[in-house]
């Protein structure tokens, strides 16, 4: 199972869970839309905790 998108977020931002990852991950922006440098930083050290 991989991380879910859970309610919360405010505007444009999305949160997205995983049982196997402390706290969420929250992305800025519109679905689709290109994450931010440091976003995409946040998500590779979250799939990598998860992986590991």
């Amino acid at each position: 199972m991989g991380f879910e998108q859970i309610r919360g977020g405010t505007g444009s931002h999305r949160k997205f869970v995983h049982s196997r990852y402390p706290g969420a991950v929250t992305l800025s922006g519109p679905e689709g839309a290109d994450a931010q440098h440091y976003q995409e930083k946040q998500v590779r050290i979250a799939v990598e905790e998860v992986d590991s």
